[in-house]
């Protein structure tokens, strides 16, 4: 960082410089090309602060100010108390999915079931080739079981819980091509 010592003629130029009513900004690149420096202007306006010349009397602006605009020919288009206001639907609404509520009654879907009683086993005591098919955990504080039957060979489930948490439209359909199995050396 930086020392934040400035040299007396450095200080007593912005100070000259402040009083003839220059930016900071204009105040560090005089001082830069009188002395050979590389002043900020927040360097410039940090000084100035710390000498009590002052920062929030800005001077005019050199720019003249814009010229107000001419009315528009085209009728206002803001809504009125008396007019209710036309609501037409947004297209970025529809592109993020907003969730839709609904009110009415609606049929719930068929739920599928195992039709297996589970062992009901806690995490320590599942064995390698105990099904992890998980129960509970529900509630506040309500533990998380497993099932703990033998499982299906490549799977991590028991033959029911494997047809359950599968979609049995896309489980009729075969993974893997046979064309593919014979490629890779596994038939």
């Amino acid at each position: 960082m930086e020392s934040t010592n400035w040299p007396p003629e450095h200080s007593a130029a912005l100070q000259e410089l402040r009083v003839r009513g220059m930016s900071y900004g204009m105040i560090a690149a005089t001082i830069n090309a009188r002395f050979n420096t590389a002043y900020t202007r927040s360097a410039a306006l940090s000084r100035g602060q710390r000498m009590g010349l002052g920062c929030f009397d800005r001077p005019e602006p050199s720019l003249p100010a814009l010229p107000d605009r001419p009315e528009s020919p085209l009728p206002a288009l803001r809504p009125s108390i008396d007019r209710t206001r036309e609501v037409r639907p947004d297209a970025r609404i529809e592109v993020l999915h907003w969730p839709k509520f609904f009110f009415g009654k609606t049929d719930l879907p068929e739920l599928r079931c195992a039709g297996v009683t589970p062992r009901h086993l806690s995490l320590v005591e599942l064995g390698p080739r105990d099904c992890r098919y998980p129960y509970g955990g529900d509630g506040e504080n309500e533990p998380i079981t497993f099932c703990g039957h033998r499982r299906q060979p490549g799977s991590s489930y028991c033959a029911p819980h494997f047809r359950l948490s599968r979609n049995p439209e896309l489980s009729a359909k075969p993974v893997l091509s046979a064309g593919w199995l014979q490629a890779v050396g596994a038939d």
